[in-house]
C-alpha cells in the first residue's frame, strides 16, 4: 500500500511541481492502483513514476477545479489506447458526469472500456470490496469539495503455533489452512478450527485523502485515529486571511487536524508556487513543532503507508 505524489502544486504547474495528483498502489494487495484526482498532465507523471495507466480501475475525484482534473479525459483516453477492457470507476462532486460525457464526446472519443461514474454525497460509503472500504465526507472549499476515508479490513491474527505444538500437530500444510481460519481434520481423526487458534486481529490500514479545503471538523472526522493524512497546505502561517477568503489551508492550521485527530503520518501537499524551498522547509519546521511526524511532499515522492501499531 503505496503512496506515490503525482502532482504537488496548487493552481498551475510550475517547473519543479506538476498540479494535483495521487496515485495509491494497492498491486500487492487487489493488484489494482487508484488515482486521487487528475490534473493536467497526470498521465506524464505516471509514465515518470513507472505506473501502469491500465491498473488504474479507480479514480477519485475531490472537486471540480481544473487543477484537479483537466488531466482526466486524457488519462481516459489514454487508458483506451493501450486497448483495455476492464472498467473503470470515476467517483466525485456533482456535475463530475457532465464534464466526462461532454468532453469525450465533442473530442470523438471512443473508450475500449466500460466507465462508471458515480456522484458522491456527505458520508456516504462508497463501497466495501477486496479488503478496502471507502467513505465520503464535504469539506469546506468553495465550491463542492470532498474528502476520501480508505480503510483496510482487519487481517487474522497470528497462527498460535505453540499451542498446536502441544497438541502433537506439528507443521505441516494444515497450517495453511488454519491460518485461513478453516477446519480440518487430521489423520488421527481429530477436528480442530483455525479460529480458535487465531490471535488477536490486526488492525487494517487507514488512510485519508482530502481535496481543498479550510480547516474543518469533517476532515477531523475523516482523519479519525488514521495511519496517513494527505492534505493540502496552500499557504504558510502568516496568509491565513487568504486561506479563508479562497477556501484553503495553511501548515499550522493543518498540523492541529492532524493532532486533534489522532493521525500518525501527515502528507502535505497542493503548495503554492509562490513558497521558495526555504520556504517550504519553514511551513515543515512550524507544522512539525505541533504534530511531530510531517513532511511536505515533491513530486513523484513515494511513501508507504504503514501498519497501525498492535
Amino acid at each position: 500500500m503505496k503512496l506515490t505524489f503525482l502532482g504537488t502544486g496548487a493552481g498551475v504547474p510550475s517547473a519543479t511541481r506538476n498540479v494535483a495528483s495521487t496515485a495509491l498502489d494497492l498491486m500487492a494487495e487487489n493488484g489494482s492502483i487508484w488515482l486521487f484526482d487528475a490534473g493536467e498532465g497526470t498521465q506524464h507523471q505516471c509514465m515518470k513514476a513507472s505506473l501502469r495507466i491500465r491498473r488504474v480501475n479507480r479514480i477519485f475525484i475531490t472537486h471540480l477545479h481544473g487543477d484537479h482534473v483537466f488531466g482526466l479525459p486524457g488519462f481516459l483516453s489514454s487508458r483506451s489506447f493501450q486497448a483495455e477492457t476492464s472498467p473503470v470507476y470515476v467517483y466525485g462532486p456533482p456535475g463530475l458526469t457532465e464534464l466526462i460525457d461532454t468532453t469525450l464526446r465533442l473530442t470523438q472519443s471512443h473508450l475500449t472500456y466500460p466507465l462508471v461514474t458515480h456522484e458522491v454525497e456527505d458520508g456516504e460509503t462508497l463501497f466495501h470490496e477486496d479488503h478496502f472500504s471507502v467513505s465520503v465526507r464535504g469539506l469546506d472549499h468553495v465550491v463542492p469539495c470532498f474528502g476520501y476515508r480508505i480503510e483496510e479490513d482487519p487481517r487474522p491474527g497470528a497462527l498460535q503455533v505453540d499451542r498446536l505444538r502441544q497438541m502433537g500437530l506439528g507443521p505441516g500444510p494444515w497450517y495453511g489452512e488454519l491460518k485461513a481460519g478453516k477446519t480440518v481434520t487430521f489423520p488421527d481423526g481429530r477436528t480442530v478450527d483455525g479460529r480458535e487458534f487465531l490471535g488477536p486481529p490486526i488492525p487494517g490500514r487507514v488512510l485519508a485523502i482530502c481535496g481543498d479545503t479550510r480547516p474543518a471538523q469533517a476532515t477531523v472526522d475523516l482523519a479519525d485515529n488514521a495511519d496517513v493524512l494527505v492534505h493540502e497546505s496552500t499557504y504558510d502561517h502568516t496568509q491565513a486571511d487568504l486561506g479563508s477568503k479562497y477556501g484553503h489551508s495553511t501548515c499550522d492550521q493543518v498540523a492541529q487536524i492532524a493532532r486533534r485527530a489522532g493521525v500518525r503520518t501527515l502528507l502535505l501537499t497542493h503548495v503554492s508556487a509562490r513558497h521558495s524551498l526555504t520556504d517550504l522547509h519553514a511551513m515543515a519546521h512550524r507544522a512539525r513543532r505541533i504534530h511531530p511526524d510531517t513532511r511536505v511532499m515533491d513530486d513523484l515522492a513515494e511513501v508507504e503507508v504503514p501498519c497501525p501499531p498492535l
